[in-house]
């Protein structure tokens, strides 16, 4: 059974950072991508950064610079390190995992297994 749980969220200040981390069981990167989604409300779940085991990575043009997405192989943890953060940042944050390699990387529908998600909230 896969399980993903994701932590590090919290409340920052404009321009500062955080780092999620998302520890995987019963998963392993393998021939397969890891994935970073967000959503605010009201509004659709997208792709925030991705990253797979050939440590092919992409990322949403509004976090590209800003953003760094890596994994952990011994750990079997992935991480989003999040600089410069700005309020249209503030979302719950989630981790993906897909069975294989997707052909989308930043489409939900690309993965199968979810985490139950971390708040982010970028505020004054």
């Amino acid at each position: 059974q896969v399980q993903l749980v994701e932590s590090g969220g919290g409340s920052v200040q404009p321009g500062g950072s955080l780092r999620l981390s998302c520890q995987a069981s019963g998963y392993t990167l393998r021939d397969s991508c890891m994935a970073w989604f967000r959503q605010a409300p009201g509004k659709e779940r997208e792709g925030v950064a991705a990253i797979c085991s050939d440590r092919t990575t992409g990322y949403e043009d509004s976090v590209e610079g800003r953003f760094t997405i890596s994994h952990d192989n011994v750990k079997n943890t992935l991480f989003l390190q999040m600089n410069d953060l700005k309020p249209e940042d503030t979302a719950m944050y989630f981790c993906a995992a897909a069975p294989n390699f997707p052909g989308w990387l930043l489409k939900k529908t690309s993965y199968n297994y979810w985490g139950q998600g971390t708040q982010v909230t970028v505020s004054s």
